[in-house]
């Protein structure tokens, strides 16, 4: 998640932040010390097999979480990225972001592993603290 906030400041610092496309696309994240999280659980429970998402319990739509960007930095998120702009950027990479995914972790919730920041909020806070 570190990464895609990283790449969104700017924009939100300067006013003129907002979400990508349409805004209703799903947005899976994880918080970088939820998926070390879920390294060190798989590697202490060898009996675990499997694959395993490493995603927060609580995808959202991608304007959810440019609104919970925004009030963390205190910044309002109204300014969408346009489709053909991602397009330009990504090329045939953009259909991954203007689509998005819902991706569950059933099976790493099912092993046991405890979230952290299970919701964007709370890791949002957590990345952006002073």
């Amino acid at each position: 998640m570190g990464g895609t906030v990283s790449k969104m400041l700017t924009p939100f610092k300067l006013f003129a932040g907002g979400p990508i496309g349409s805004g209703k696309q799903w947005f899976s994240w994880v918080h970088i010390d939820d998926l070390v999280g879920l390294i060190l659980h798989s590697l202490r429970h060898p009996e675990i097999e499997g694959n395993f998402n490493g995603t927060s319990p609580n995808p959202v739509r991608m304007g959810e979480f440019c609104q919970d960007l925004g009030l963390a930095l205190n910044r309002p998120s109204w300014l969408p990225v346009p489709d053909f702009a991602i397009e330009l950027l990504l090329g045939d990479g953009a259909v991954v972001v203007l689509e998005g995914q819902k991706v569950l972790p059933k099976q790493t919730q099912a092993s046991g592993f405890e979230y952290q920041y299970p919701t964007a909020k709370s890791a949002l806070k957590n990345i952006l603290a002073p």
